[in-house]
Formats: C-alpha cells, sequence, structure tokens
C-alpha cells in the first residue's frame, strides 16, 4: 500500500517555537506545504498570523508583592494628604481673640461707640466720623478715659469680682474670658505680681489663662517697701513661694515702673524670649500693667524708633480697678511680635472689691511705707510707763477696715502697722470700742468708713 503523500509532508515539517517577549516578535515566515492528491494539486491558505500579548498581561503581569507594594505606596501618600488637610483645618479653628479690624480706645481698649454716652468707648459722632475719614480712629481717647486722666473715679465693672458703686457695663466674667484664647496660642506671657499684696495678686490659676506657655514673672511696686528692705531676701523668698507654684516660669525679676528700677532686664530677657511671638502683660486688676507697659515702652525708646512711636498712644493708667477693658495692641518690637496691656484679672477676695469706688485712692500707697507702732512713745512718756499702760484691754481701729482687740500679751508687746498714710490708727478701751466706732462712723471721722 502506498503511504499517503500528504502525511509524508507534515512529519517532515520543522516545529515553531515561539519565545516570550515583551516586545514585539517578528515571525519567519514558513515555507508553504505542498501536498500531492492524486486528483489535483492547489496552494493550501497561508495559516493565520500569531498574535502578541499585551504589555501587563500574561507573563508579563504584576505580581502579587508588586500590587501589594503599590496598594501599600498608595495608602501611605493618602494618609499623608489627609494629616496635613486636618492640620490645615486645625489652624483655620475659630479662636476668641478679639478682631484688630474693631477700633477700640487706645487708652482703655473698650470699642468706640457713638451713642451711649456713659459707656466705655464713647466718642462724640462729629469725631468719630472725622477720624474715620482720615483712617485715625486708632488715635481716639474715649469720654471715660478722659475723666480717669483727670483724676475721676470711673468703673465699669461689675459681677463676681466686680466694684460696687457706679454703673457697671462689663462684668468680670466676660473680661476673663477675653484672655481664654492665649491657652491654645504660643505667645510671651509677663505676669505681674504686686509686692505690697503678694499672695492675693499672684493668679493662682494662671494656667488657665496661659496654658503651657512660657512666663516672665515680673514683681511691680518695690519702690513702695519699707526703707531698708534687703531685696536679696525680698528676691529668695519669691522664689522659693513661686517654685511651690509649679509654673512654667523662666525668669524673675524685682521692678519699679516709677523708678524703672529692673526695666531693662525685663527688655532683655523679653528680647531673647519672645523669638518673633507676640507678648501678653497679664495680672489681677490695679496690680500695675498699664503703668509697667508705660516704663517699658519709655526705656525701649531710647534704642528703638518703633517704641519710641507707640509712645505716643500709651495705655491709661489710674487708681481705679478695672481701667483697662479690652486688649491694647501695641507695636513695641522692631523685630516681629506686638505687645499686648490686658484687662485686669478680678479677684472677689482683694479688698479694692469690697470697698466703695471712691474710698479706693486711699488705700493706694503713693509713697514708701512707714511703720505706725502702739502703744507709740510721746515725748514726756517712758518707756516704763508704756510698759504699765501695755495693749491688754485695748482695741485698735485701722480706720474702718480692720478692728484688733488684744485679750493678752505680753508687757513690751508693740503692734506695728505698714500701710498708707491716710489710714488712721485709733487705740481705746475695748469696753469703750463699739460706742467709739458708731461715733466716728457718724461723723466720718474714721476714713474709708468701713465696707461694702
Amino acid at each position: 500500500m502506498a503511504p499517503n503523500p500528504l502525511l509524508l509532508s507534515i512529519k517532515t515539517l520543522n516545529p515553531i517555537f515561539l519565545p516570550f517577549s515583551t516586545k514585539t516578535l517578528t515571525l519567519r515566515k514558513p515555507s508553504p506545504i505542498t501536498c500531492r492528491t492524486s486528483s489535483s494539486s492547489a496552494a493550501a491558505p497561508p495559516p493565520p498570523p500569531l498574535s502578541v500579548e499585551p504589555e501587563g498581561s500574561g507573563a508579563a503581569a504584576p505580581t502579587r508583592g508588586d500590587r501589594f507594594l503599590e496598594r501599600h505606596n498608595s495608602m501611605s501618600a493618602a494618609a499623608v494628604v489627609i494629616k496635613k488637610d486636618r492640620a490645615k483645618n486645625k489652624k483655620k479653628k475659630p479662636e476668641a481673640k478679639a478682631s484688630s479690624a474693631v477700633a477700640c480706645c487706645y487708652g482703655c481698649g473698650a470699642p468706640l461707640q457713638t451713642t451711649e454716652v456713659d459707656a466705655p468707648g464713647y466718642v462724640d459722632s462729629g469725631t468719630y466720623e472725622l477720624k474715620k475719614r482720615h483712617r485715625q480712629l486708632r488715635t481716639i481717647l474715649c469720654g471715660r478715659c478722659r475723666l480717669l486722666s483727670h483724676g475721676h473715679m470711673v468703673t465699669a465693672v461689675g459681677g463676681h469680682g466686680g466694684y460696687p458703686g457706679g454703673k457697671q457695663f462689663v462684668s468680670a466674667e466676660e473680661l476673663r474670658e477675653k484672655l481664654s484664647h492665649l491657652r491654645r496660642e504660643k505667645v510671651l506671657i509677663v505676669k505681674l505680681v504686686d509686692i505690697i499684696d503678694f499672695n492675693g495678686s499672684f493668679l493662682a490659676r494662671i494656667r488657665d489663662l496661659a496654658g503651657a506657655n512660657p512666663i516672665i514673672l515680673v514683681i511691680t511696686k518695690i519702690d513702695l517697701l519699707p526703707k531698708g528692705t534687703d531685696l536679696n531676701c525680698i528676691g529668695d523668698w519669691v522664689v522659693e513661694a513661686t517654685t511651690k507654684k509649679k509654673l512654667n516660669v523662666i525668669s524673675i525679676h524685682l521692678t519699679s515702673s516709677k523708678s524703672l528700677v529692673g526695666i531693662a532686664g525685663v527688655i532683655s530677657t523679653i528680647q531673647k524670649e519672645k523669638k518673633g511671638r507676640d507678648v501678653y502683660i497679664l495680672g489681677s486688676a490695679n496690680v500695675g500693667k498699664s503703668a509697667f507697659v508705660n516704663a517699658l515702652l519709655k526705656m525701649m525708646s531710647q534704642k528703638d524708633p518703633v517704641a519710641a512711636a507707640a509712645r505716643k498712644y500709651k495705655p491709661m493708667q489710674s487708681a481705679v480697678p478695672g481701667t483697662t477693658l479690652g486688649p491694647i495692641e501695641i507695636e513695641a518690637f522692631l523685630g516681629g511680635g506686638k505687645l499686648f496691656d490686658t484687662p485686669g484679672v478680678h479677684l472677689h477676695h482683694r479688698q479694692a472689691a469690697v470697698v466703695h469706688s471712691e474710698d479706693l485712692p486711699s488705700l493706694a500707697p503713693q509713697s514708701r511705707l512707714r511703720g505706725q507702732s502702739f502703744p507709740a512713745l510721746s515725748r514726756k512718756s517712758t518707756l516704763k510707763d508704756t510698759d504699765d499702760v501695755g495693749l491688754n484691754g485695748f482695741s485698735l481701729f485701722w480706720a474702718g477696715l480692720v478692728r484688733i482687740d488684744v485679750i493678752k500679751v505680753l508687757p513690751q508687746t508693740r503692734l506695728t502697722f505698714y500701710g498708707p498714710k491716710k489710714l488712721q490708727i485709733h487705740m481705746v478701751p475695748t469696753v469703750e470700742a463699739n460706742e467709739f466706732y458708731h461715733l466716728k462712723e457718724q461723723r466720718s471721722q474714721i476714713n474709708p468708713p468701713s465696707c461694702v
């Protein structure tokens, strides 16, 4: 039997191997296969062209490890973008900070208004429109500040920690709320404490206002201390008392705004520590913040032209607690950052909160304190004569504010009082004390007559 010619031709054909590659392959055209048949001889049609697999599929497809790495990298990039967006939204969070767009009195910080004559910030409409037309609203002093500059006692703060007598336009809580934004900002705090009332004016809850910001502690009114006081001992005592408070205090300074003692040291520390931040002056009411700011500007103006220009519109200072009613922005630094004089924190336990406003001037010492001892030696009496009298069975009135009944003490005991000269001291037998007080009060010979 003769072999099939078609089968013989197929067996002699060499197989073609296609190597895998990501590039386009050029295949050699196979030689045509001819088949002989007994009936006819015709050319067979060529085979269809071989197709190449597209890139990214087949053997070129990414492995499971490649897909995992790609997904991990994309998730990390998305997390970074989300974190940046959250940080931007956090920075844009609205704060309770006073808007600088509102024109305020440069003396007390109260917003300017033209409607209520007796209220802080009042200015007549003609002056207001004229200054507004010339863009000079920041140079206006309100009517209340003008009265304060002439010695009038005009109170404006009421509520818990406010002051009795007169009209009350703002509460102590509202003033405290104006400072609440500081704990969320990065600022430098200059905290003032009155050396005459150290514990009463220290502000034990200063963290509620300052947060974690650094604090420069400034002790004011050291010029009122009795003559011969050892300031080194005072400084050591202040450091020990401050350490117990566990505050972020970076330095302590003993100063006098009247004699400028210690002001240069405070300026040097501020310039070193502010680092472009704003500087806020904090303290309880009537501790001397505005006087300190004026002393600061006076000394800085010798070398800084910016501070010299700021002295023209300096904050108002008076004996009335609550003179400053809003943050006062002052351009005081040449190298950036602003200085803010702030409203005093009103404390209900201080004597200024329980005494009528018209009696406050007599309670504010204006000169160095001098002691008055009782029983006192007269020109004709001797030490032996006073020892016979002693203090047993006597009562002492320190004006109308303090009464001391002496029950039993040693014969040579003396009581020494340090305070303003206007506060007179009266010594009477205890059995006559009640009658003496009411009689003197009716005649208004005890000044101040009493507390509220």
